[in-house]
């Protein structure tokens, strides 16, 4: 394995400190919970090891809702460690992976410090980030042995529609490969959600957690789904070499909360939606940036269009620098840095119009 920081951990706000940014729209989740607003009882618990697999009672919970079993469930300290127990489960040197570019980062550079041969399926502004289909077919090798993708996607908040899916689902079955759907945006879908995908093969295995959609990024607790018992255990096998167990202080946290999750998402779904019609509002009068409108999540991709002369480190160091705004630079997602992520669901309606407004500011000054 041969490791490399990444650029959106390096910049991450948490890295640079939060304290040091007024208008933070770099972040990718919805609004962190505060513990005390939970009203969880944590008394009674025991801090031993946990289950290795995890809390029989969480994955029964997660399980039921998609009409599946316990033993098809795998909890794991956030999804980043899922996607990292999948990439160094299915890949080596000799191996290939197609995957869907932009993408979450770890999706792409794990392989690479693996090794692995990579396709990337490039997603582009002209077609609105969907996928070439036919395009992902023909990038299909003897070697493939996995495909990665992202729904809701990150970091454009686009969609595919269930046939897209399923016709995915279908080019992996009949390239005897494996697929990786990333799902962690899937509960803030706009409209109707895609079924949960590994519920359609025995091929595919889902990934999500607590962090992105629910605001607990900091109990580290994910999940990953399969209805393959033998890579089930070997997922199993990776998870206890690399650390055992979850931390039962984890586990509790994200089971209590999940038993009254529908509660929760009713108010983190408003939230979202008034933040969004803020930034529609926002996008429609911006004569500066384009965008292909998100259909979930809490993040947008818009670009600075291409008639506009200036250079955008210019314009990153002003909004920084001057106007105390951070956004996610399109070089965190290998993308030409006149792309910005823009989170939209972390902070405050308040703060979240003053960093859009700061944007134009920052824009305008460049280009009058």
């Amino acid at each position: 394995m041969k490791y490399h920081r990444m650029p959106i951990e390096i910049e991450a706000p948490e890295q640079i400190g939060y304290d040091k940014i007024k208008y933070n729209l770099a972040e990718s989740s919805v609004t962190d919970a505060i513990f005390q607003d939970l009203d969880l009882n944590l008394n009674d618990l025991v801090i031993c090891y946990g289950h290795h697999v995890g809390k029989p009672e969480l994955r029964q919970l997660i399980a039921s809702e998609y009409s599946l079993s316990a033993d098809q469930v795998l909890l794991t300290a956030g999804a980043a460690t899922a996607l990292f127990i999948i990439s160094t489960s299915l890949l080596s040197a000799t191996d290939h992976l197609l995957v869907v570019r932009p993408n979450y980062a770890t999706n792409i550079e794990t392989p690479r410090a693996i090794g692995c041969e990579i396709s990337y399926l490039d997603l582009t502004f002209a077609q609105g980030f969907k996928p070439d289909l036919r395009k992902m077919a023909a990038l299909i090798q003897k070697n493939t042995r996995l495909i990665s993708i992202t729904y809701p996607h990150n970091p454009t908040g686009t969609m595919i529609s269930p046939e897209e899916l399923k016709q995915i689902i279908r080019l992996a079955e009949e390239n005897n490969c494996f697929l990786l759907v990333d799902e962690t945006y899937r509960d803030l879908t706009f409209g109707e959600k895609l079924p949960l995908a590994a519920t359609l093969s025995a091929n595919v295995i889902s990934v999500s957690s607590v962090s992105k959609a629910f605001g607990l990024p900091g109990i580290r607790l994910g999940w990953l789904i399969c209805q393959n018992q033998e890579l089930m255990e070997t997922f199993l096998a990776a998870k206890e070499q690399i650390y055992i167990c979850n931390s039962v202080v984890d586990e509790e946290i994200a089971w209590l909360f999940l038993n009254k999750k529908e509660g929760w998402l009713k108010k983190i779904q408003a939230q979202t939606a008034s933040n969004f019609q803020l930034l529609k509002a926002w996008m429609s009068n911006n004569p500066y940036l384009e965008w292909v409108e998100p259909a979930g999540g809490v993040v947008c991709f818009p670009r600075i269009k291409s008639e506009l002369n200036l250079v955008p480190e210019d314009f990153y160091r002003l909004l920084n620098e001057k106007y105390e705004t951070f956004v996610g630079p399109g070089h965190w997602f290998e993308m030409d840095k006149r792309y910005m992520r823009i989170g939209f669901g972390w902070t405050d309606s308040e703060t979240l119009h003053q960093g859009l407004k700061n944007i134009s500011l920052a824009l305008a000054e460049l280009v009058s």
